[in-house]
Parts: C-alpha cells; sequence; structure tokens
C-alpha cells in the first residue's frame, strides 16, 4: 500500500475552501522559488520546476504570483530569495513518527517555531536519526478518476515506465514510484492522454502504524499546528487510517 497518507487529500481540499488559502499559496511560492533557484528558470529544462508550478496552478495559484516567484527564485530583480533547507524529528501522541521539512532563511528562528508548536501539541523533539531511518524518498504522484483515467489505462500508460504502487483512493489514484523515474511516469501519463493533479517526491515511512480516531485528531492537531508556521513546508508522519476512521475525520 502506498505510504502517501490519507489525510493529505482531505487536508487539502479543506486547506482550499476554509481560511488556511493564504498558507497554502505562501508554500506553493515557496515551493515554486527552491525550484527556480536550483535548476533555472526554464520549466522545460527544469522538471522539479515544472511539478511545482504545476501544483501551484491546480490549487488556482494565480500566474502572476507564479511568474514572480520563479523571477525571485532564479535570482531576478532586488527581491531575489534564497533558503536553507532543514529536516527536524519527533514524535507526536502515542509514539507516532514525525519528519518536519522546513524551508527558511532564518535557521533559529524555524527550530523555535518547531519545537513550540510540538511541545504546545502533545509532542516531543528527537535526535537526528530516531525517526527518519523508517522514511525513505518516493515520487508520489496524484491523478484524478475520470473516463480517459482508469486503473487499466493508467497501469497501461505506464507499464515500460514501472511503478512501485497503484492504490485506488476513491475519487483519485495514487501513484508510488522511485523519485528517479517520477518525471517519467507522469511524461507517459501525459503522453496518454491522462492528466494529473501533482507530482511531488515524499518522505514515506516504512513503519505505518494504525492509529484509533482519538490519537488521529491529536496528531492531526499537531500537524496543522507545524503547518501554521511559514518556516514549515512539509510534515510527514507514520500514522495510517483505517476507512471507518478516516470516514469519522471527514464528516468532521
Amino acid at each position: 500500500m502506498s505510504g502517501h497518507s490519507k489525510w493529505a487529500t482531505t487536508k487539502h481540499k479543506k486547506a482550499v475552501i476554509d481560511g488556511r488559502r493564504a498558507k497554502l499559496f505562501a508554500k506553493l511560492i515557496k515551493n515554486i522559488e527552491v525550484a527556480a533557484r536550483l535548476g533555472g528558470p526554464d520549466l522545460d529544462g527544469n522538471p522539479t520546476l515544472y511539478d511545482a508550478v504545476q501544483k501551484g496552478r491546480k490549487s488556482s495559484l494565480p500566474n502572476d504570483n507564479i511568474e514572480r516567484a520563479i523571477k525571485r527564485g532564479s535570482g531576478v530583480g532586488a527581491d531575489a530569495v534564497e533558503y536553507q533547507n532543514i529536516m527536524y524529528e519527533g514524535y507526536g501522541p502515542n509514539g507516532v513518527a514525525i519528519l518536519i521539512e522546513c524551508l527558511t532563511d532564518n535557521k533559529n528562528r524555524a527550530a523555535a517555531e518547531v519545537r513550540l508548536a510540538v511541545s504546545r501539541n502533545n509532542g516531543t523533539m528527537a535526535d537526528p536519526g530516531s525517526v527518519s531511518y523508517q522514511f525513505s524518498r518516493k515520487g508520489i504522484i496524484l491523478v484524478a478518476k475520470n473516463e480517459s483515467a482508469t486503473e487499466d489505462s493508467i497501469l497501461e500508460a505506464v507499464l515500460e515506465v514501472g511503478i512501485d504502487d497503484l492504490e485506488d483512493r476513491g475519487e483519485q489514484f495514487v501513484i508510488t514510484t522511485d523519485p528517479s523515474l517520477m518525471v517519467a511516469v507522469r511524461s507517459a501519463l501525459q503522453s496518454s492522454g491522462i492528466d494529473y493533479e501533482s507530482a511531488d517526491v515524499e518522505f514515506v515511512s516504512s513503519m505505518p502504524i494504525q492509529v484509533d480516531a482519538d490519537t488521529a485528531r491529536k496528531v492531526i492537531a499537531l500537524i496543522d499546528a507545524l503547518e501554521d508556521s511559514d518556516e514549515v513546508q512539509n510534515v510527514y508522519s507514520n500514522f495510517d487510517l483505517s476507512p471507518e476512521v478516516l470516514a469519522e475525520l471527514e464528516q468532521e
């Protein structure tokens, strides 16, 4: 089974609908800036930037914001930016593993905000290596179900490239692949006329644990508190939800 968080899709929908849209946009913009800084402003020659822009567009990020982010990231203009990538490790309620990815221009501020969010939400910080050993980088591609995007059509499109897993999540499919093959997989989908919602490299745990609804609420509260910080770009965890628990949470 794919390790991509079952809560991620619901969380993303809620972010677009409610007042967290501004936070979502800020993180999408930062992704674009970093991708442009690392690989240049040419979308055709920078697949990471291409995917960051694609994700922004799918989330209704205005084109003007996208263009300005590309310019800032590639060092064009007086407001060019540079961020440092920092990973923190911790534990949430009931020993759930948490991996926290920050993109920041101030390491001390990022560390302080992460520690405060963790300590206030039933979590503890962990030593480097305590949690990260169970996470590995995976390419995660989300495809919305429609007439052209079925399980059979997706498998046929990526047959020659190869994928690790294809999971049916109700309204969408989650494709898991080696990070080095992610561009080839999404290109194969596009060549077959199959659109995709997002393509990201994520950290996926090899040791997922099922949690009950009460623990899930506490873990989600911790993740939300961390993601409220402008310094935190992504939070990964090993908690997994049964269909029953997920349905209960989605009704809240």
